[in-house]
């Protein structure tokens, strides 16, 4: 990847725990508010666009934290440590993870703003099919699953991460 030069540091602190932190708060957060959307149909005109933004700069900020891990990781190479390069190989996995959840996110806006048109005009007229109304509840389905597997596999990277980093400390 060749999103940035030198994301080593930031201030002179490790860059990638740092950008981490915008990952495993915003990819979660995004997840429950979307749940909570889909759940919720009558937030989504109100939440939308706050969601739409927390979903976007949590999925942004994944490839920056890969590229920062890629780079503290071939600085660390010397290390030659196996819970390291487990992290490694888990966290170039969420990036197609957390793809999917934003793809299913705008999906959910734009499925549940089109359900609620149809939902208006079928007040005025009952023979207003409910295809978007159905449609709006199974990609409610799809974001709820896509949030739970992202968060899931958020989880996983940065339990892996924490392990490499703290495995052996404390201990004499």
């Amino acid at each position: 990847m060749a999103l940035a030069d030198d994301l080593v540091t930031i201030f002179g602190l490790p860059a990638h725990p740092l950008l981490v932190h915008a990952v495993v708060v915003l990819l979660p957060l995004s997840a429950v508010a979307a749940a909570a959307l889909a759940v919720v149909p009558r937030w989504r005109q109100r939440y939308a666009w706050p969601l739409l933004g927390v979903t976007l700069m949590g999925v942004g900020s994944v490839p920056l934290a890969q590229v920062a891990g890629d780079q503290l990781n071939a600085k660390l190479a010397s290390l030659e440590n196996p819970l390291i390069q487990r992290h490694a190989e888990l966290g170039n996995d969420l990036l197609p993870f957390a793809l999917g959840f934003g793809v299913a996110v705008v999906a959910l806006l734009v499925a549940g703003r089109l359900a609620d048109r149809e939902r208006a005009a079928a007040a005025d007229d009952t023979a207003v099919p409910k295809t978007w109304r159905r449609i709006a509840v199974v990609v409610a389905v799809l974001v709820i699953a896509a949030g739970a597997a992202t968060t899931v596999q958020t989880v996983r990277i940065g339990h892996s991460g924490s392990t490499a980093v703290w495995d052996g400390v404390g201990t004499t």
